[in-house]
C-alpha cells in the first residue's frame, strides 16, 4: 500500500511555495502523521523534475464547460504553485499530493513534439484547434530551459494547425515568432491569465509567476505582433480580488488586449483545505466572508462539481460580480470575442528521407 506524508496546517512557510505542506491523496489508503503538531518553517525546497512516459500528446476533453476538446499539457504539475489552482487534483492520479508535491514534482513530457508531429500526419487527424495547454501552464520556469512548449509550437506551426495559449508567464513572448506567423493565418492565440494587479498579493497568491506589470506587458508586445490576445481575469475570490475587476480591464485595454473573460474560484477535493490555510495565513480576518460568499456561489457548497455550473456563479453576489464585469468592459470597449481560429490552412509537410516517397 502507497503512504502519503503529510505536514499539519501549521507548517511555516516555504519562500516561493504556495502551500508548505502536502495533504493526503484521495485514493491513498495510509497517511503518515508527525509527531510534533508544528514544524520549524523551511527555506526552500529543490524542485524535482520527473520524466513522463506518455504515448500520446493530443488529450481528449468532453466537457460542455470549456471551449475546446483536445489539448497538450507539456507538463504535469506546476511549478508556479498557485494557491487556488484546480488542477493540483490530477497529481493524486500519480500517487502524488495535490499539495506541495503538486508543485515541487513535476512530470516532463520530453518527447512531446516527436509525438504531436506523429499524431498530426496521422491522416485520422482532423485539424482543429488545440488548447495549449487545458490544465497546467505550459510556460512555468523550467520551460525557459527544457523549451518543450516551444518545440510543440514549431510543430503546429510547421503544420499551421490552429493553437490557443493560456498562461500567466511573461515567457510566452519567447515565441512571439512562431505566434505571429501562425496568427497570420489566423491559427493563433493567447490569454493572459491576470488574477490582481498588486505584486505583493501575487507573491503569496502565484509565488512563481511572473508579476502584473509582466503579463500587461506581454499583452502589449503579443498584440503589437497582431497576436489576438484576451485578459483573464481568473479565479475571482470574493473579498480577495473582486474589487480589482475595474482596474484590471482598463490595464488589459490600455495594453492592447481585444476582450477579458472572468471566473469563479473553484475548490475541487483537497484544493478547498490547501485554501482554507492559505487564507489562514495571510487574510485570517477575510477568511469566513470569502467562504461565506464562496457558499453563496455554490448554493451553500464551497464547491460544485455539476456540468454547466462548476464554472459559472448563482445567486445575488454572482449577478453583482456579472454586472460589474459587463459595465467594465462595455466602457473600455472590450465586451467583444476572440476571433475564432481556422484551420483552413493545415498542410501536412513532406516527411524528410525515404519516408517522402510515401507520403
Amino acid at each position: 500500500m502507497k503512504t502519503n506524508l503529510t505536514f499539519p496546517l501549521t507548517a511555516g512557510r516555504i519562500k516561493g511555495r504556495g502551500t508548505p505542506f502536502n495533504i493526503p491523496g484521495r485514493f491513498e489508503t495510509l497517511e503518515l502523521v508527525p509527531e510534533s503538531e508544528s514544524l520549524p518553517e523551511r527555506s526552500a525546497i529543490k524542485t524535482e523534475f520527473l520524466a513522463d512516459c506518455s504515448k500520446s500528446i493530443i488529450a481528449r476533453n468532453d466537457s460542455p464547460d470549456v471551449g475546446f476538446d483536445r489539448s497538450i499539457n507539456p507538463y504535469r504539475g506546476c511549478e508556479h504553485g498557485c494557491a487556488y489552482c484546480f488542477a493540483r487534483p490530477t497529481h493524486e492520479y500519480l500517487g502524488l499530493s495535490s499539495g506541495l508535491d503538486f508543485e515541487s514534482k513535476i512530470l516532463v513530457k520530453e518527447k512531446a513534439a516527436e509525438l504531436l508531429r506523429e499524431e498530426l500526419f496521422d491522416r485520422k487527424w482532423r485539424p482543429q484547434p488545440i488548447a495549449l495547454s487545458g490544465i497546467t501552464d505550459p510556460y512555468q520556469p523550467v520551460e525557459r530551459k527544457l523549451e518543450v512548449t516551444r518545440g510543440c509550437l514549431e510543430v503546429l506551426a510547421e503544420f499551421c494547425n490552429p493553437v490557443a495559449v493560456v498562461t500567466k508567464n511573461f515567457l510566452v513572448t519567447r515565441d512571439i515568432d512562431l505566434l505571429s506567423e501562425l496568427a497570420r493565418s489566423g491559427a493563433a492565440h493567447v490569454s493572459l491569465s491576470i488574477t490582481t494587479l498588486k505584486p505583493e498579493l501575487q507573491r503569496t497568491l502565484e509565488p512563481r509567476t511572473s508579476t502584473p506589470q509582466r503579463r500587461l506587458e506581454a499583452v502589449k508586445l503579443l498584440s503589437a505582433m497582431g497576436i489576438p490576445v484576451r485578459v483573464f481575469i481568473a479565479p475571482i475570490i470574493p473579498g480577495i480580488n473582486d474589487s480589482e475587476i475595474p482596474a484590471i480591464v482598463r490595464a488589459a485595454k490600455a495594453a492592447g488586449a481585444r476582450c477579458c473573460q472572468f471566473m469563479f474560484l473553484r475548490l475541487p477535493h483537497g484544493v478547498e483545505s490547501l485554501f482554507k490555510a492559505w487564507l489562514d495565513q495571510h487574510f485570517p480576518l477575510r477568511k469566513e466572508k470569502v467562504l461565506g460568499h464562496l457558499r453563496e456561489l455554490r448554493g451553500g457548497q464551497l464547491n460544485d462539481y455539476r456540468f454547466f455550473s462548476r464554472m459559472r456563479g448563482d445567486g445575488t453576489y454572482a449577478e453583482q460580480i456579472k454586472q460589474l464585469f459587463v459595465r467594465s468592459c462595455q466602457k473600455e470597449g472590450l465586451d467583444d470575442e476572440l476571433p475564432p481560429l481556422t484551420a483552413a490552412f493545415f498542410r501536412r509537410p513532406a516527411r524528410t528521407g525515404q519516408l517522402r516517397l510515401f507520403s
